[in-house]
């Protein structure tokens, strides 16, 4: 009997230990794939990458491995797919450096290494994933699209001279007009973020700089004059980021995964969002940062858009302990997206269409999915509640690139839900909790943070330091970027804000704004953020400022603002046109004790 004992439990060691030694690991230096040499890695780790697909078992655990240095990605011999990506542009094919798509249990283990990013690529790519991990590796581009200069002169009477960052290449057409090239493009900037060059601070009643790069001259080697750029605002020493508009894809593309894990993972710069996640269930960040490589990098600028955005996801998105700094955009932005009804076929059917033209050919909604339907004009809902019993598009084929769908749903729909009336369809069902906590965001464009959600918002522990616009943004839009919708539960609490407004942006009219778009709040007779008592809480925050407005509200029912500690500086001259600390409108229970 002891023998048997001893036996069963040998057995039990054995199976344990083979159950753990389960995990396949494939090193990339045994496939040839090695860092700091400078050669093109896409097509290796693309062969890899397809290799696994092929080995890999049902519920095997595989981890891929680089060591630590520089990977360099060209477009050349990387895969090519067609992701159409919400909140950008939708341009395809796109050249993706590593496709992680359709790989369950897997972790991607950089190793602290640098994937360096040349021409126009979307660098990583999880799709159709289960339980995968991304984890201790960068990515950056060789050469940014974004253009940074540095101005030396500036005579209010003969224009500015300017001198390129090292990394820039540049020509003068013939015409005069300044030219920045890397591999496979080309641009033209003549807007810019203007930064001050020691504190890396936007600068003041800045927002965006128009830089007339026209009629340009070289003074001198890498010395530019540009006669038509007069701003007394642009003194000697400061740093600008030229950039255009474009956003043809993020550092980091999730979508339709379950689970997914990233940690120890730094975006330098990427041409759209540092990371964009849409129709994903259930994502946490930790340690992730959209950051300069450190405090002496000798660039001011990270992503061409927001650190990071979560477009129609649900579950839990969870956010803690990052970096989001000099980024043209938000931290982070969590919304849905309204689809505008186009027409209505029956009494239980519409057609719906994606408005804005760099939100379109994703997926929308699924069979059972709840939705609810808002009058544009008011954001006030219509009707009741109901589910989709069938979605197809419209008018393609497939749901991939298509602008409309038609709906059908489970029960009949009010009478004025038609192209009658404007009005949007929202998907409940994929909208997410959020946690975000511990972060730092500073010296970034436009706004800090943006909620759209009616699950539970939590945001605490946040240093928001300079944002240059709004720090918190509550919002909702049926009529320009068609991003849903209304905040029921947000709790705000042990946040420090350090001088933000110090520039002007769309929806910065405090340091914390809850700012819906309603063309006619006049005739609204609902609310449409909040729902019940104490349903936005604003507590136990620092503010730190320069200037007056600290808490803009409308439309919204149930707000608490209560323990905050406001001290005022004279780090800058006030200039909001908000002069109060507290600006409501339509606004009901609410509740301000300082």
């Amino acid at each position: 009997m002891k023998f048997q004992k001893l036996l069963a439990a040998c057995l039990v060691l054995l199976f344990a230990v083979t159950g753990a030694s389960a995990q396949r690991v494939y090193e990339t230096s045994k496939y040839g794939i090695r860092p700091n040499t400078g050669r093109n890695v896409s097509s290796a780790v693309n062969r890899l990458l397809e290799r696994i697909r092929r080995e890999c078992r049902e519920g095997e655990e595989v981890v891929l491995r680089f060591e630590n240095g520089r990977y360099d990605f060209h477009e050349k011999g990387a895969a090519e797919r067609i992701y159409y990506i919400s909140n950008h542009d939708q341009v395809n094919p796109k050249k993706v450096g590593l496709d992680l798509s359709h790989l369950d249990n897997f972790t991607l283990d950089g190793g602290g290494a640098d994937f360096i990013f040349h021409g126009r690529m979307l660098p990583v790519a999880v799709t159709h994933a289960e339980n995968c991990t991304l984890k201790n590796f960068s990515v950056d581009f060789a050469v940014p699209h974004i253009t940074q200069v540095t101005v030396v002169e500036n005579d209010p009477q003969r224009g500015i001279t300017f001198e390129p960052a090292p990394w820039v290449n540049y020509r003068i057409l013939e015409d005069g007009r300044f030219e920045s090239y890397g591999e496979g493009w080309t641009l033209h900037p003549e807007w810019g973020i203007a930064f001050e060059r020691e504190s890396r601070h936007l600068v003041y009643n800045s927002s965006d700089v128009y830089c007339a790069t026209r009629k340009v001259e070289e003074v001198a080697p890498r010395r530019l004059h540009a006669p038509e750029w007069r701003d007394e605002r642009m003194k000697p020493g400061t740093v600008i980021a030229l950039r255009e508009w474009e956003r043809p894809a993020p550092g980091i593309f999730l979508s339709h995964n379950l689970n997914t894990s990233i940690s120890g993972v730094r975006v330098h710069y990427a041409e759209g969002m540092g990371l964009l996640a849409q129709l994903c269930e259930n994502i946490t960040l930790d340690k992730f940062g959209v950051c300069l490589r450190d405090i002496d990098d000798p660039r001011y600028f990270t992503t061409q858009a927001d650190a990071t955005h979560f477009s129609s996801c649900k579950g839990k998105i969870i956010s803690t302990n990052g970096l989001y700094e000099g980024m043209m955009d938000d931290a982070i932005n969590v919304h849905g997206t309204y689809l505008k009804v186009v027409k209505r076929l029956d009494e239980r059917t519409l057609v719906g269409r994606y408005m804005h033209d760099q939100s379109w050919g994703f997926e929308w909604g699924r069979t059972g999915d709840s939705v609810q339907f808002v009058r544009s004009n008011t954001m006030e809902l219509m009707g009741e509640k109901n589910r989709i019993a069938d979605i197809r598009p419209y008018d393609t084929e497939i749901c991939e690139g298509a602008r409309e769908f038609v709906i059908t749903f489970e029960r009949e729909l009010d009478p004025e839900i038609s192209e009658l009336k404007t009005c949007g369809i929202e998907n409940l069902t994929w909208t997410p909790e959020v946690y975000f906590a511990h972060n730092t965001i500073r010296n970034n464009r436009a706004r800090g943070s943006l909620f759209s959600t009616p699950c539970r918002t939590v945001v605490e522990h946040n240093l928001f330091d300079h944002t240059s616009g709004t720090a918190i943004l509550l919002c909702g839009d049926c009529n320009g970027w068609f991003e849903t919708g209304a905040c029921r539960e947000v709790v705000i609490r042990h946040n420090r804000f350090v001088n933000a407004l110090t520039c002007l942006f769309q929806f910065t009219n405090a340091v914390i704004s809850i700012y819906p778009e309603i063309p006619n709040l006049e005739e609204q007779r609902l609310y449409f953020h909040g729902g019940s008592e104490g349903a936005i809480l604003i507590e136990d925050n620092e503010f730190e400022t320069f200037d007056a407005p600290i808490l803009y509200a409308k439309s919204v029912d149930g707000l608490i603002f209560r323990r905050n500690i406001i001290r005022e500086n004279s780090d800058y001259k006030p200039f909001h046109p908000i002069r109060s600390r507290f600006k409501l409108e339509r606004v009901t229970r609410v509740e301000i004790d300082q």
